[in-house]
C-alpha cells in the first residue's frame, strides 16, 4: 500500500513545491534535563531546560500523535533509541515507535514505510551522518518522508548531530585537520536533500567548525553554511524561513557575495583564501530568510 502512495504522489507532483512540512535540526547534545549544564548554559539568564525537545513535542499534530525515532546512524541503535523513547514519554508522548532500519534491504519494508505514513514527527537521531546516507539514500522510507515533508503540513521532521548534518544537499561527513583550511582536508557529499542549497554542520562553536564549513561554502558558494552550535536548533518552515531556538548560537555562512578565491587555483593540500565572505551570528528568537536564486544580485 505505501508503494502505491509513492507513486501515487510522484505522479500527481511534476515540479517541487514549496515544502508545506517543518524541519527541526538540532546541533548534538539537547538538553534533556539530566546532565550538569555547560559553564555557558549556567550563565545564560534565558536558558531553558529540555526547550528543543519541547518545541518537538508541542509541533505534533493530532489527537494522539507518533513519534518514529530513526537511530540508523548510531552503532548503538538500541540505546540511543531507548533514551528518545523515555525522553518523549516523559515530556508526554505515549506513542514512540523505532523505525529500526540498520540496512538497505530493511528501508524497503512495507512495514517502515506504513510507520513513516503514521507518524507525526521523525526524530533522526545522532552517530555518522554517512551512515544515514549510505542506507536511506534511493529508498522508499526516505522517499515517503520526503514526500510527507514536502506535501503534509501536519508533518514535521527532526534531527540531531549526524541527523542534522545529512538534512541539507552538500553534506560534510567528515575532516581531515581539525582547522579545515587546507584544500581537500574537507569531504562532502549529497546529503537526504530535505534542505536544498544548504550545507549543515553540527557542534559548532564547541568543536571549531567555522573553516570547514567555509571550505564547503568556497566550493559551493550558491549554498548556504548553516552552524548549528550544541543545544541550538533552526526550525525550518516554508523550506525558507528559519527561525532559532536553543541556548547557543546559530553561524550562517554566505558566499554569495565572494569576490575572490584561490580554491580553484592551488593543489590539494594547500591553504585556501576567500574575500567578501558574510558571516551572521544568531541567537534564540531570531530569524533568516534563506536566499532564494532570485534573490541574488552578485
Amino acid at each position: 500500500m505505501a508503494k502505491k502512495k509513492v507513486s501515487e504522489r510522484h505522479k500527481s507532483h511534476k515540479e517541487a513545491p514549496v515544502p508545506k512540512g517543518r524541519l527541526l535540526a538540532i546541533g548534538g547534545r539537547e538538553d534533556k534535563g539530566e546532565k550538569e549544564l555547560s559553564e555557558e548554559q549556567s550563565k545564560n539568564v534565558d536558558f531553558e531546560s529540555d526547550e528543543i525537545l519541547k518545541y518537538f513535542v508541542e509541533s505534533l499534530k493530532g489527537a494522539d500523535p507518533m513519534i518514529a525515532v530513526v537511530p540508523t546512524a548510531s552503532t548503538v541503535p538500541d540505546k540511543i533509541a531507548q533514551d528518545y523513547i523515555k525522553e518523549f514519554n516523559k515530556l508526554g508522548v505515549k506513542r514512540v515507535e523505532v523505525l529500526d532500519v540498520r540496512t538497505r534491504k530493511d528501508a524497503f519494508k512495507e512495514e517502515y514505510q506504513d510507520m513513516v505514513e503514521r507518524a507525526a514527527g521523525i526524530m533522526f537521531t545522532g552517530g555518522d551522518q554517512l551512515r544515514l546516507t549510505s542506507i536511506l539514500g534511493g529508498t522508499p522510507v526516505l522517499q515517503l518522508m520526503k514526500e510527507r515533508y514536502t506535501y503534509d503540513e501536519k508533518f514535521i521532521v527532526a534531527g540531531t548531530s549526524a541527523g542534522a548534518a545529512a538534512m541539507s544537499t552538500p553534506m560534510i561527513y567528515e575532516g581531515e585537520t581539525q582547522g579545515g583550511y587546507i584544500k581537500g582536508d574537507v569531504r562532502i557529499t549529497t546529503g537526504l536533500e530535505f534542505l536544498k542549497n544548504v550545507a549543515i554542520d553540527t557542534h559548532f562553536i564547541q568543536r571549531g567548525r567555522i573553516i570547514r564549513v567555509s571550505q564547503c561554502i568556497v566550493t559551493n558558494p550558491g549554498c548556504i553554511g548553516i552552524g548549528l552550535e550544541e543545544d541550538t536548533a533552526i526550525c525550518v518552515s516554508n523550506g525558507i524561513e528559519i527561525r532559532v531556538l536553543g541556548s547557543g548560537l546559530v553561524t550562517v555562512v554566505d558566499g554569495l557575495g565572494i569576490t575572490e578565491t584561490n580554491i580553484y587555483e592551488i593543489n590539494t593540500g594547500e591553504p585556501f583564501s576567500v574575500r567578501d565572505l558574510k558571516v551572521h551570528l544568531l541567537s534564540a528568537g531570531d530569524t533568516y530568510i534563506l536566499p532564494t536564486y532570485d534573490q541574488l544580485h552578485i
